[in-house]
């Protein structure tokens, strides 16, 4: 008996739809939060609900309330600072520069988390900040 090989089918990929308005939205955040992380864009493909959840988190939370998008920034750098966080420290330190924070202010906020994390903390973005923010 004789049997014949035949070739594995390779599945078809489906070509996935992005929502109307995504990319507006993902621009915006990018001034937000300074750059918008690839697990972002990946979400309006993979898993547009949950993209759809995380972008209501973000617009909820960065939005001005008790405490302006500036102080909310300030403190966002001192906390990926704190957690050593490159990727987190500079595009938080891109979103500052959108929202007009200055070098200043940003080296005070880092001045906290040295209080509380220690030197490691502020020098990491310290660190960060001389490449980001030139003045």
């Amino acid at each position: 008996m004789v049997v014949k090989k035949t070739a594995a089918k390779k599945p078809v990929a489906k070509k996935a739809t992005v929502r109307k308005g995504t990319e507006k939205e993902l621009k915006n955040l990018g001034k937000k939060i300074g750059k918008v992380p690839k697990f972002f864009k990946e979400l309006t493909v993979n898993d547009p609900g949950m993209y759809d959840l995380v972008i209501k988190m973000e617009d909820h939370i960065w939005s001005d309330g008790k405490l302006t998008k500036k102080t909310k920034k300030l403190i966002a750098i001192a906390i990926a600072a704190s957690l050593r966080d490159q990727h987190a420290v500079r595009a938080q330190l891109m979103g500052a520069a959108n929202l007009g924070c200055t070098k200043a202010e940003v080296e005070e906020a880092l001045r906290v988390a040295f209080l509380l994390a220690g030197m490691p903390a502020y020098v990491y973005g310290k660190a960060q900040l001389d490449e980001v923010m030139k003045k």
